[in-house]
C-alpha cells in the first residue's frame, strides 16, 4: 500500500536487493563488441542542477550530425518560453552546460497522435539521431500518469521542424513495449558498432504506479532495427536472451530489478516504490560501457553493462531524501545523459533531470526545465593495493568519494574537513533499517582502522541503535568484516553523544570501499556524522579478544592443542574476554597474527600472559618473526597471574608485515596459558 505523492509526474526511491539478468550470452550473429575496460569504480553526482531558459519536463534528446542537440519535452513551452503551452514540443538547443540557448521548433499536433482517446495525452520518451535524421518515440500516457497503452515512432528529415508517422495506428499497443528510449551513440550515432538502432522498452507504465492501479515496470526489454527502417514495425527484432526474434512475444528482459525503496515514510509522501522507469542509455566510448539512468521518487538509479543487452549491474543509488527538497538539493525524473555533453576525458558528463513544480521544498518552476548537473564516472582500477601503513588519512586521497545512505544538506564535504564540531544528517523521512557513512575509491586500498565522529544528537536521532559496524566492498558487494572492536565502547543509544570520536579496528582488508553502518536510532530513524577518517596503520586487531563480526578472525592458530576464547568467565586481564591454549600433549602450539609494518620502523610489541603450574621454565614463548625468521623472542614458565611481556624490533628494509606469536612447547601434562591485551607501538 502506498501513500499519495506530491509529485504527480515523479516516481520511486532507494535500497538494496538482487538484480536478475537474463542476458549472459551475446545475441547470435551480432557484431556489437563487448566492452573490455574495467567497470565503474566511483560515481559523483551533483546535488542540484543548472537550469536553462526553458519550460517542460522529460527532455529525451539526441545529438545530430549538424552538431546541435534536439530535445523533446512534455507539458511546457520548450525553449521558446514566450510561446504557447503544449503537451509535447521539440526544441533545437545550442551552447554548453550552464550557457544553453534554443528555440521550440514544433509542438502539439505537429508531434504525434493520441491513440487512446480521452484521458490520455502525448509524452516523449526517447529520441535518436541517425546522422541528421531524427526519430522520436511518443507514447499515450493517462492523465493520472498510471497507464501507457500505445506508442509510436516519428521521423524528421528537417531537424525537427516537421514530423511524419503512420497516422492509422500506433507501432506498439496493448501496453507492450510502450515506453521506448534509444541507445545514445554520440553525434549522429557515429559511435554505433553496427547498422542498427537499439531501443529499450518498458511494459505497462513508465514508472511506479503510486496507487497500484497498474503493474509497476520491473524489467527492461531490448529491440533493434536497421537504421533505415526505424518506422517499419516489421523490421524490428526483440532480444530473446540468446538471439533476436520478430515476435514481441518472444522478448526476454535484459534487466530485472525487483527492489522496493522507501518501504515506509513518516509523512504522507510516496513509499514502497519500484526502481525501473523511463530513462536513457548512453554509450561511453572511452570506458566501453553502456550506462542506463533510471530514477525513483527520491533517487537516481544507475546501471552499467559492457554490451547493449547486458549483463547489467546496478552501481549507484543517489538518494536525495524525502520531501521537502530545497534549492540546494533535489532529484528529478526522466533522467538521461546527453552524449553531446560527455567531456573528452570520457568521465565527466552531465545528467539531465527535471522536477515537477508540484514538488516539495519551494523549488517550484526553477527546475521544471532542461536541467543539467555534473556527473563524474571513474572506472575501477584492477591492480592490487600498494599502500603501506602510515599516518595518511585515506579519506583525504584525491580519488576518495564520500558516500552515505542520503544527506540532509546534499553535501558530504564535512566528513573530511578536519573539524570535529560539525554535523551532517541522513534524515530523509524514511523509516529506514540501515544508515551508513563511508568512502569509495576507484582502486583498492588496504585499510584496518576507521575513526568515526558523531554529529548532533537529539531524541529524533543522530546515533546508532546498537553497535555500529564496519563493512568493506568486495567484488561490488558490501560484506561485514570480523574481529571488530570499538573504542571507547559504543553505548547504542543517545548517550553516544554529539561530536564524539569512536575508533573501530579490524583485520587488514584490501578493498575499494569502506563504511560504518548500523541501525539508526531516534524517533525519526537517522544518524549524524562530523568526521570520518580511514587509516591503514601498524596495529593488532582484536588485541583484547573482545571483537565481533562474522568475517575472518584476526587471530590464527598453529599446533595441535585446544584453543579458544573465554567470554565473560572472569579470567581476562581486562575487559570481558581472553584467549587460551590448553592440552595434555607434546609439540608447539601458538596463537599468532600478522601485523602490517613500515620498513625501517622500530616497534614495541607487548602481551599479558598467565601460565599454569605445569608449564616448565622457558617452555612458554612470546616472539616476533619476519616470515619464518625470529627477530626477537622471550621465554617464560609457570606463573601465578598475568605477567606483561615486551619486545622491541626494527623492521627489516624489505618487510611489509611481521608476525607476533605466543604459545608454549607442551610437556605432555595438562598445561594451559591465558593471553590478553596485546599491543604494538
Amino acid at each position: 500500500m502506498k501513500h499519495g505523492a506530491l509529485l504527480a509526474v515523479l516516481p520511486l526511491a532507494f535500497g538494496t536487493a538482487t538484480l536478475l539478468t537474463h542476458s549472459d550470452a551475446p545475441p547470435a550473429a551480432s557484431t556489437t563488441p563487448v566492452g573490455t575496460t574495467n567497470p565503474v569504480g566511483t560515481t559523483q553526482v551533483e546535488s542540484k542542477g543548472m537550469p536553462s531558459k526553458s519550460d517542460g519536463d522529460l527532455w529525451p534528446s539526441c545529438w545530430a550530425g549538424n552538431d546541435k542537440l534536439y530535445a523533446a519535452n512534455g507539458d511546457g513551452k520548450g525553449f521558446s518560453i514566450d510561446g504557447d503551452f503544449a503537451d509535447i514540443a521539440v526544441s533545437e538547443i545550442t551552447g554548453t552546460p550552464g550557457n544553453l540557448s534554443g528555440a521550440t521548433i514544433s509542438k502539439g499536433d505537429q508531434v504525434g497522435s493520441v491513440w487512446s482517446g480521452a484521458g490520455y495525452n502525448r509524452k516523449p520518451t526517447g529520441m535518436v539521431c541517425v546522422g541528421d535524421t531524427l526519430y522520436l518515440a511518443v507514447q499515450d500516457l493517462a492523465l493520472d500518469f498510471n497507464d501507457v497503452p500505445a506508442a509510436t515512432i516519428l521521423k524528421s528529415t528537417d531537424h525537427g521542424r516537421t514530423w511524419t508517422w503512420d497516422k492509422k495506428k500506433p507501432m506498439f499497443s496493448d501496453h507492450v513495449f510502450t515506453t521506448i528510449w534509444f541507445a545514445d551513440f554520440g553525434k549522429g550515432g557515429a559511435l554505433a558498432p553496427d547498422g542498427y538502432v537499439y531501443a529499450y522498452g518498458l511494459d505497462g507504465n513508465w514508472r511506479d504506479s503510486f496507487d497500484d492501479t497498474v503493474a509497476d515496470p520491473q524489467s527492461v526489454f531490448l529491440a533493434r532495427v536497421p537504421k533505415g527502417k526505424v518506422q517499419d514495425r516489421g523490421a524490428w527484432k526483440f532480444y530473446t536472451g540468446s538471439g533476436w526474434s520478430a515476435r514481441v512475444q518472444d522478448r526476454k528482459p535484459v534487466l530485472t530489478d525487483t527492489r522496493r525503496l522507501y518501504a515506509q515514510t513518516y509523512g504522507a509522501n510516496a513509499s514502497n516504490l519500484s526502481v525501473i522507469s523511463q530513462g536513457g542509455v548512453t554509450y561511453l566510448a572511452q570506458q566501453k560501457r553502456y550506462v542506463y539512468t533510471s530514477w525513483t521518487e527520491y533517487t537516481f538509479e544507475f546501471y552499467e553493462s559492457p554490451t547493449p543487452w547486458g549483463p547489467w549491474k546496478h552501481f549507484l543509488s543517489k538518494d536525495f531524501g524525502g520531501y521537502p527538497w530545497s534549492t540546494s538539493k533535489y532529484g528529478g525524473y526522466g533522467v538521461t545523459i546527453p552524449s553531446k555533453f560527455v567531456q573528452p576525458d570520457g568521465r565527466t558528463m552531465y545528467l539531465q533531470a527535471n522536477v515537477c513544480p508540484c514538488g516539495g521544498g519551494g523549488i517550484g518552476t526553477s527546475v521544471y526545465n532542461f536541467n543539467l548537473r555534473k556527473l563524474v564516472i571513474t572506472p575501477s582500477v584492477s591492480s592490487p593495493a600498494a599502500n603501506l601503513p602510515g599516518a595518511d588519512n585515506l579519506a583525504a586521497s584525491p580519488d576518495a568519494v564520500a558516500i552515505s545512505k542520503s544527506t540532509q544538506s546534499g553535501s558530504l564535504a564535512l566528513m573530511n574537513d578536519g573539524a570535529l564540531t560539525g554535523s551532517e544528517s541522513d534524515f530523509d523521512d524514511e523509516v529506514k533499517g540501515a544508515s551508513w557513512w563511508g568512502y569509495e575509491w576507484p582502486a583498492r586500498h588496504k585499510v584496518n582502522n576507521v575513526s568515526f565522529t558523531s554529529g548532533a544528537v537529539s531524541v529524533e536521532g543522530g546515533y546508532f541503535t546498537g553497535r555500529p559496524r564496519v563493512q568493506v566492498k568486495r567484488d561490488g558487494a558490501w560484506v561485514e568484516v570480523g574481529a571488530q572492536t570499538v573504542s571507547p565502547a559504543y553505548p547504542g543509544d543517545a548517550t553516544a553523544g554529539a561530536n564524539k570520536t569512536y575508533t573501530i579496528t579490524f583485520p587488514t582488508q584490501e578493498t575499494d570501499g569502506v563504511r560504518v553502518i548500523g541501525l539508526p536510532g531516534g524517533t525519526r530513524s537517522y544518524t549524524t556524522v562530523s568526521e570520518l577518517a580511514v587509516w591503514y596503520v601498524s596495529q593488532l586487531a582484536d588485541s583484547g579478544f573482545e571483537g565481533t563480526g562474522s568475517g575472518k578472525p584476526a587471530w590464527q592458530f598453529e599446533g595441535t592443542a585446544a584453543h579458544g576464547v573465554d567470554r565473560n568467565l572472569g579470567f581476562a586481564h581486562s575487559g570481558a574476554n581472553n584467549a587460551w591454549i590448553r592440552c595434555t600433549c607434546t609439540g608447539t602450539s601458538n596463537l599468532y597474527q600478522t601485523v602490517p609494518v613500515t620498513p625501517g620502523a622500530t616497534l614495541t610489541f607487548g602481551a599479558w600472559i598467565n601460565a599454569s603450574a605445569n608449564l616448565p621454565a622457558d617452555a612458554g614463548h612470546f616472539g616476533v618473526r619476519n616470515g619464518t625468521t625470529d627477530l626477537a623472542n622471550k621465554t617464560f614458565g609457570a606463573g601465578t597471574g598475568y605477567v606483561h611481556h615486551e619486545l622491541t624490533v626494527k623492521v627489516p628494509a624489505n618487510a611489509h608485515e611481521l608476525t607476533v606469536y605466543a604459545g608454549f612447547n607442551a610437556p605432555n601434562l595438562d598445561t594451559w596459558i591465558q593471553l590478553d591485551d596485546f599491543t604494538v607501538s
